[in-house]
């Protein structure tokens, strides 16, 4: 129970900030991009209480990580918050500017990770002097490299409605586009079949593995995999 809790507890804040933080950079962009929806709805905000999915965020990132605390498989964690709603008829150029959209959620992982490795790189310069610091910094360190990098992966599969999704469809022509989006209704069946017959992380994995082995070299983190 001790190393479940502490599980939890090291990757609680990385999972709330890397669901709720992508979703907030949509809206964030689209209001750039001449879309307030987001704003009026008070979705331009880093308070996880106002993206906050009950199943994607609390119930399906505690379920897994309590699933591989009882197996000797490594942690392993994803989950997704409520989307930000988009009007696409209030952006200036709806297809492209859906595109632009759709990366900012991604680009927002990514940074987080970056994020992440730095603190990494300050737990290890803690380590000595301040281990009560140093330690979970480190290991919260390595799941918020962890969770960010692995939905900025998953995201950016070109199946709707994930983000990769609707950046390929911004530029497909607008009649192709069209027929491409019409799959939005099946992309979760069809991620959960890939997931079920391995074909998603063997997709996934290398290139997580690319990114997290390129954080590591460029700011000289310890290694962890």
């Amino acid at each position: 129970m001790d190393g479940i809790l502490q599980i939890i507890a090291i990757w609680a804040l990385p999972v709330l900030f890397a669901i709720t933080l992508h979703e907030a950079s949509h809206g964030l962009v689209a209001k750039q991009l001449g879309d307030p929806t987001a704003k009026m709805l008070g979705r331009l905000t880093a308070n996880p209480f106002k993206h906050i999915d009950p199943v994607g965020t609390v119930v399906v990132p505690i379920g897994l990580l309590l699933f591989t605390a009882l197996t000797p498989a490594p942690p392993f964690v994803f989950g997704w918050a409520k989307p930000v709603p988009v009007n696409t008829n209030n952006l200036r150029n709806p297809q492209r500017d859906m595109a632009i959209v759709a990366v900012a959620g991604p680009t927002a992982n990514l940074l987080m990770a970056i994020f992440w490795a730095l603190m990494i790189k300050l737990s290890v310069l803690l380590q000595g002097s301040l281990d009560w610091v140093a330690t979970p910094l480190f290991y919260m360190g390595i799941a918020g490299i962890t969770i960010n990098i692995l939905l900025m992966v998953l995201n950016m599969l070109p199946l709707p409605p994930l983000d990769g999704g609707r950046v390929v469809a911004g530029f497909l022509p607008p009649r192709v586009a069209a027929r491409y989006e019409r799959l939005e209704p099946y992309g979760l069946v069809i991620i959960l079949i890939l997931l079920f017959t391995g074909i998603l992380g063997a997709i996934l994995f290398p290139v997580y593995g690319f990114f997290v082995d390129l954080l590591q070299t460029v700011f000289a983190l310890p290694s962890w995999r």
